[in-house]
Formats: structure tokens, C-alpha cells, sequence
């Protein structure tokens, strides 16, 4: 096992990972920008580097940064969390070649997989059903023509995109042109990298992703799966294990391609694979595949009865997945809400500012992960989520009574949140029945007029 492990994030994900350090018997360090000098991953870590002023990219997307706090307080290990370099390929490779573990994939296989028309191809080459779509094209003339080709509408996507950045839905071709340009320049300016491909945009599919964990033994599983159709602009905002769409069949299903694919590519560590499955739960398509581990892994913890990040861990210092894990087995039903910075009624415009008060919720089944507190300012530079509430339950119906009880608990004063959206979406009918694909939350709020 490391003795010291380096965490290469901020927020909960940082505090996330430095608890798992701690259990596991490791030190921490924390490294924090100019803006998180009082953040809660800064104070609780062994050690703690400032690496830079507010902006990421003067912190902490600054690789070399990241590699002289790690030299200077000799960490065997880096973990990325997820964002920032944790899917960089180009950083899983300096840190090889200064020997220093990068807790996920090999470089080669970020390469693989992150790049989304590669990672299609690759799904293809073994037999997991895609989308039609198209190779990256660079010329937009030439994309309309294999727009046309596929027939409207289409998913423009860049191949460096994520988050929600990079995509346009393109319905009519008199609008594919303008849709191209902005899908590339979004991602040019985002990722450094325009380039686009197609895909057949599937109409009211619901959004199915595979929680996927394997070391270097041959272990190589699933551990089932997560429901991310709530979401607005690709950003999700609730999430839940298991989906109440999956039949055990195309669970089944679903789970032995994900199984076979990272085989094939002899994947290690976690990731995650993401699918569309159409409104019949007949079908499912191969979405992109991403090399680290998700915001909403706690869901799949609390259902599997395993911990992801302590996995992790272990995997990269060259330890076996635990016997729970390879045992493990649905159990319950668990749900989170990404508590974001946002005024929602406000055409969910950003909310920094300072915390008054900060009561979260607590009881039997609930589970709050924050780095934030009474007093702590919320800074504007970064990603709004400032909380992930998770509950579980025996069954899908007391988990969502449990939820809509622990957000009428939570108190926060002194900025905005997404809370009150997400109460309204609890007591809708079509969440209670599970009738809800990834277009639900627009046409909601193009209802309410939001």
C-alpha cells in the first residue's frame, strides 16, 4: 500500500479521497488554488500545497504544478478525482515517467477511450451496439452531406467534449451548419480541440450508465447500474441506482457488453460506461466511455455495499478488488441530488457567495457529501455543485419519501440553491412512476416557462 497519496481535485471529491486515505491507513495531501486556502479538503489533508491563483487553469489544470507539490512531499500517488486532469491522458503519462502512480488507467487507455469517435470504434470492433453515426469530419460541408446521409435528426459532438460542452441537437439541416460551428468552437475553447463527429439522435432516450471496476488479477466486473436521465443542458441533477427502467434482461445484457468491452481493452480501475436506451427498453447504444470515477458514484456504493474510491486505491498499489466487491449484489434503492450553487428560477444562474447557514440533513438512510460549512464562501471560478445528497432505502418508494424528507430538512442561507427545483421534481407524478427520459426537465421547465 502507498504511504502517501496525493489528491489532485478540490472539493467533496477531495475530502472524499482523503477519507479514504485515512481508512486505508495512508497520508494525504492536499493541494488547493489561491480561492481554497479555506476550504475543508485544505485543513483536513496531512499537508496541503498551494499550487496556483483562483482559476483552474492556473491551478489546478497546471500539470507541472500538480508533479513538483507531489516531488516536494514525496507522494508515491495521485488521484484526479474527476474534471480537471483526471481523464488526461497527457498527465497519466508524466506521471509514469516520473514514477509516480496515477490512480486509474494507463495513459494508453485514456487515449482509447476518451477520445469519443475512437472509443465508438472501439466499441464496434467488440460487438456493443452503437448509434449510426460518423468518423470526425472537419469540414462542416462535408458533415452536412453525412448528416443527410444518416437523416434528421442528429447529435453533433465533439470528440474532445463532456459536461454537456461540445454537443448540439440538430433537427432540420437549414440549422446544421450554425449547430457545427458552435458545437466546435465550445469545445475548441474548452477542451483545445474542435474536431466533430455525428450521431443519430435517439428521441426520448433514457440515459443508462455501467459502473465498471477491474484490477491487475483479471478481475473484471460490473456493478450494475445508474439512471442519469434527469438533466438539463447534459447536466445532471438527480440520479438513482437501480433504474426503475431496466428489465433483469437488458440489465443482463447491458452488463455482460460493458464486462466484455473492458476486457478487450484491458481496462483497470473504475470507470464508467454510458448508454442510451430507447423509451421501450428494448435497445441500447454505446454513448462514450469515461476513465475515472463519476459524481454520482455514491449511489452505486450504497446499493453494492462497496467503496469505490478505497477500491481505487488498492487497485493502483496492485492489491485485488476486495471479496465484497466481487461478491457484491444489489440491495435497496438509492438516489442522489446534486445540490448546486444555482438560483433555478432564475435560469439556474450561478449563486457564490457566503454560507450563513449550513444544517444538513440526517437519519437513517441519508447521507450528505460536501466540503462546504456555515461561513465558508462559495467561490465563483469553479464547478457549482456544492453538495450530493444521497438516501437509501429497502425500495424505490420509501427512497423517494426519504429524499423528499431530507430536502425539506436541509438549510442553507445566504445563497441560492437547486433544492427547491429538485422538491418539485420529487412530488411530480412522472418521477414517482419513473416516466422520465433526458428531455423531461426541458419540457418541464419550457412548461413553467423557466
Amino acid at each position: 500500500m502507498f504511504k502517501r497519496v496525493l489528491v489532485a481535485n478540490r472539493g467533496e471529491i477531495a475530502l472524499r479521497i482523503i477519507r479514504a486515505c485515512r481508512e486505508l491507513g495512508v497520508e494525504s495531501v492536499a493541494v488547493y488554488s489561491e480561492a481554497d486556502v479555506d476550504s475543508m479538503h485544505v485543513q483536513l489533508a496531512d499537508e496541503a500545497v498551494c499550487i496556483g491563483k483562483a482559476a483552474g487553469k492556473d491551478s489546478y489544470l497546471k500539470a507541472d504544478r500538480i508533479m513538483a507539490a507531489a516531488e516536494i512531499t514525496e507522494a508515491e500517488a495521485i488521484h484526479p478525482g474527476y474534471g480537471f486532469l483526471s481523464e488526461n491522458a497527457r498527465f497519466a503519462e508524466i506521471c509514469q515517467s516520473c514514477n509516480v502512480r496515477f490512480i486509474g488507467p494507463s495513459s494508453e487507455v485514456i487515449t482509447r477511450m476518451g477520445d469519443k469517435a475512437t472509443a465508438r470504434a472501439t466499441a464496434v470492433e467488440n460487438g456493443v451496439p452503437i448509434t449510426p453515426g460518423s468518423e470526425i469530419i472537419l469540414d462542416p460541408k462535408e458533415a452536412l452531406e453525412k448528416a443527410r446521409e444518416i437523416g434528421f435528426p442528429v447529435m453533433i459532438k465533439a470528440t474532445a467534449g463532456g459536461g454537456g460542452r461540445g454537443m448540439r441537437p440538430c433537427f432540420d439541416e437549414k440549422d446544421f451548419l450554425k449547430l457545427f460551428e458552435a458545437a466546435s468552437n465550445e469545445a475548441l475553447a474548452a477542451f483545445g480541440n474542435g474536431d466533430c463527429y455525428l450521431e443519430k439522435l435517439v428521441l426520448n432516450p433514457h440515459h443508462i450508465e455501467f459502473q465498471i471496476i477491474a484490477d491487475q488479477h483479471g478481475n473484471y466486473l460490473h456493478l450494475g447500474e445508474r439512471d442519469c436521465s434527469m438533466q438539463r443542458r447534459n447536466q445532471k441533477i438527480i440520479e438513482e441506482c437501480p433504474s426503475p427502467l431496466l428489465t433483469p434482461e437488458l440489465r443482463q445484457r447491458m452488463g455482460e457488453a460493458s464486462v466484455s468491452l473492458i476486457k478487450a481493452i484491458g481496462y483497470e480501475n473504475a470507470g464508467t460506461i454510458e448508454y442510451l436506451v430507447d423509451d421501450k427498453a428494448e435497445n441500447f447504444y454505446f454513448m462514450e466511455m469515461n476513465t475515472r470515477i463519476q459524481v454520482e458514484h455514491p449511489v452505486t456504493e450504497e446499493v453494492m455495499g462497496c467503496e469505490l474510491i478505497k477500491e481505487q486505491i488498492r487497485i493502483a498499489a496492485g492489491e485485488p478488488l476486495s471479496d465484497h466487491v466481487l461478491n457484491s449484489q444489489q440491495r435497496g434503492h438509492s438516489i442522489e441530488c446534486r445540490i448546486n450553487a444555482e438560483d433555478p428560477y432564475n435560469n439556474f444562474a450561478p449563486s457564490p457567495g457566503t454560507i450563513a447557514l449550513w444544517y444538513a440533513p440526517g437519519g437513517k438512510g441519508v447521507r450528505v457529501d460536501t466540503h462546504v460549512y456555515s461561513g465558508y464562501t462559495v467561490p465563483p471560478h469553479y464547478d457549482s455543485m456544492i453538495a450530493k445528497l444521497i438516501v437509501t432505502a429497502a425500495t424505490r418508494e420509501i427512497a423517494i419519501a426519504r429524499m423528499k424528507r431530507a430536502l425539506g430538512e436541509f438549510m442553507i442561507r445566504g445563497i441560492k440553491t437547486t433544492i427547491p427545483f429538485q422538491q418539485e421534481i420529487l412530488n411530480h407524478p412522472d418521477f414517482v412512476s419513473g416516466n422520465y427520459d433526458i428531455g423531461w426537465v426541458g419540457r418541464f421547465l419550457e412548461e413553467k416557462k423557466l
